[in-house]
């Protein structure tokens, strides 16, 4: 059974407000070591279990899918997807750019997005056709028509396997920003890069990675407060994208060609770049 996003968002709601109040009064406690210079505390583990046993009560309709702990098969439909602490490792620093990230996938497709960045104050929520808020608020992305005026936010860099290979294009691309936007920005968090799109703070975010537990509530998010979000080739972005690229409309086709330059500068004309990210599968 489907479930309407009208009824789910205040059930979304209530489950990032659970989350948030874990991330913001409890000590991140014992680290665990899931790669090369990638960890998740005590708090994601806590706010995973949380936020799925809330969810799990309240819609059991729906299936569930935590960065931390994967998720359940289930048949085709709807699919919970959290990341209990986006930016642990501003977390762990002391660095208040971190947040809780909390999306509804319908199929491929982002249809419910709530945001929560406890250590700002700051909840963005938008569901499908319903328009994005910020605290309660209406926002809307942007409306920067040229690239040299452009504040572009870039995620994080690759660890772990094959990290070198990967970072190759995102090195490529932050020099062709450093040399055309007016500034570039990495905050450590998917959420808030795709957060402030919709917002307006930033009028671009370049993620060169696509995982839903980062990405589904954000996309939907910047979508309704009028931004694109598209893939690598400029095709709407869905679960299945290599890369996140969310952006005021007026810039999207001059962002797109210098990922493209960075592209070509790198792997040449034969299209030979390895794969960016291998999305994990959402439960079937």
């Amino acid at each position: 059974m489907t479930l309407d996003v009208r009824t789910v968002l205040p059930i979304a709601e209530q489950a990032v407000t659970i989350a948030a109040d874990i991330v913001r009064t409890r000590l991140p406690g014992a680290v665990t070591a899931k790669g090369d210079r990638d960890m998740a505390t005590e708090v994601d583990y806590a706010v995973e279990h949380a936020v799925r046993d809330f969810l799990t009560r309240e819609t059991p309709e729906i299936a569930f899918l935590g960065e931390e702990e994967g998720g359940p098969a289930k048949e085709e439909g709807q699919v919970w997807a959290l990341d209990p602490v986006d930016g642990t490792a501003n977390l762990l620093h002391g660095i208040p750019l971190c947040g809780v990230s909390l999306g509804l996938i319908d199929n491929d497709t982002s249809i419910l997005g709530v945001i929560d960045l406890p250590f700002l104050g700051s909840r963005y929520s938008a569901a499908h056709h319903r328009g994005a808020h910020l605290n309660g608020h209406p926002i809307h992305c942007g409306r920067t028509d040229d690239l040299t005026e452009a504040i572009v936010g870039i995620g994080d860099y690759a660890v772990g396997q094959a990290a070198a290979e990967k970072n190759r294009l995102r090195l490529a691309v932050t020099g062709e920003l450093a040399a055309r936007v007016q500034r570039v920005r990495m905050f450590g968090s998917a959420a808030v890069d795709l957060a402030w799109v919709a917002e307006g703070r930033i009028d671009a975010a370049i993620m060169l990675s696509n995982k839903p537990w980062d990405t589904a509530a954000g996309v939907l998010i910047a979508r309704e407060a009028g931004a694109v979000v598209v893939d690598l080739d400029g095709t709407p972005h869905t679960v299945n994208a290599q890369a996140t690229i969310a952006t005021t409309p007026a810039i999207l086709t001059d962002l797109l060609d210098l990922i493209a330059k960075a592209d070509k500068s790198t792997f040449g004309e034969d299209h030979s770049r390895p794969a960016l990210t291998n999305p994990p599968e959402l439960p079937q």
